[in-house]
């Protein structure tokens, strides 16, 4: 009698207090307690750590020696012997593809990719997640976006380098649009990052409406027939990690238009079944359906209550509400 895979589960470093008095020791111990088996590291959470254990507040993101030097402690902390979790991503990579040659934007996208592949082998981190450019200024052509993206991958080889389509992004949008992307590169070291709240709270969420839904014709059936071409088009290999949850509902609509769903995806993100109100369950239930059981990672952002002051029990009872979500989750999609 064959028993079902275990689906590996994590937590976005991130997820877990956005006030400073969350450091990155308590966080990885909240999400080790809450039975993890790994964890998205931050980049914003590694620059941090790396002012407190070096003693040095004038580190900043390009300090390259002084991150990789933390970043080696980071490993160390998240060891079988301590916390036994997997840093199994470095996230989130922004701003990368798109820029012409010579241009210095260019310029500060490679150094940037050169300065991050350093920290992830100090790190032992094999998969770096990159996010969909927001940049107007950047390039919308899908050709010269997968160029720079296969040059990326073949650079960061043999790590991974996992996709993902923001729904505020200045040209990539949709899960559909990562996807094209991702086959014209035809790097076998890229995929996809699906996310629950980018592709439903892109394709049906609108945080602009009273309703806090796309107000068109046929909303429900064209998300239903994304989620069934997103079942039977991408192959499970290429999905390379998978982040979970839900959106609340603005009291007020938010303004802005589609960057209005920037502000929502940093401020309204609950684990699912915690108030939130998309219908995620239809995602999970696609993507279990292409075969994937790799990497489910819970990345959730509430300003409100994630800006609360550190207090005894605040971060693991985040990663154990976070937890009891996820497993729920997979119970309702017959995982």
């Amino acid at each position: 009698m064959s028993s079902k895979p275990v689906i590996p589960l994590a937590y976005a470093s991130p997820s877990l207090g956005m006030h400073p008095t969350h450091t990155l020791q308590r966080k990885i111990a909240a999400i080790s307690a809450a039975g993890y088996a790994g964890i998205e590291l931050a980049f914003d959470d590694l620059v941090s750590f790396a002012r407190a254990y070096l003693h040095n507040p004038t580190i900043t993101a390009t300090s390259y020696p002084q991150l990789v030097t933390a970043a080696q402690k980071i490993r160390l902390i998240c060891a079988p012997h301590n916390h036994n979790l997997s840093i199994f991503v470095l996230q989130a990579f922004s701003n990368f593809d798109g820029y012409p040659a010579g241009s210095e934007k260019r310029a500060d996208a490679w150094e940037r990719a050169k300065g991050w592949r350093d920290i992830m082998d100090a790190l032992g981190c094999h998969m770096l997640q990159v996010g969909s450019n927001d940049d107007p200024e950047s390039s919308g052509d899908l050709y010269v976006i997968a160029k720079d993206l296969a040059e990326l991958a073949d650079f960061m080889k043999p790590r991974k380098v996992a996709y993902e389509n923001w729904c505020w992004g200045a040209h990539v949008r949709t899960w559909k649009d990562t996807w094209a992307v991702v086959k014209k590169a035809d790097k076998e070291n890229l995929g996809l990052c699906l996310d629950t709240f980018q592709t439903v709270g892109g394709e049906w969420g609108d945080p602009t409406t009273a309703s806090g839904k796309i107000e068109r014709e046929g909303l429900d059936r064209d998300y239903r027939e994304s989620m069934h071409q997103l079942a039977s088009t991408i192959p499970k290999e290429k999905i390379f990690f998978f982040q979970i949850s839900d959106a609340l509902k603005p009291k007020e609509p938010l303004q802005g238009g589609y960057k209005a769903r920037g502000d929502w995806s940093h401020a309204f993100r609950p684990p699912p079944y915690m108030g939130g109100y998309l219908p995620v369950e239809d995602m999970v239930r696609a993507v279990l359906k292409t075969g994937f059981r790799g990497w489910f990672s819970m990345e959730v952002f509430l300003e409100e209550e994630h800006g609360k002051e550190w207090e005894e029990g605040l971060e693991e009872k985040w990663a154990g509400d976070a937890m009891q979500s996820m497993r729920r989750l997979l119970k309702e999609c017959g995982a």
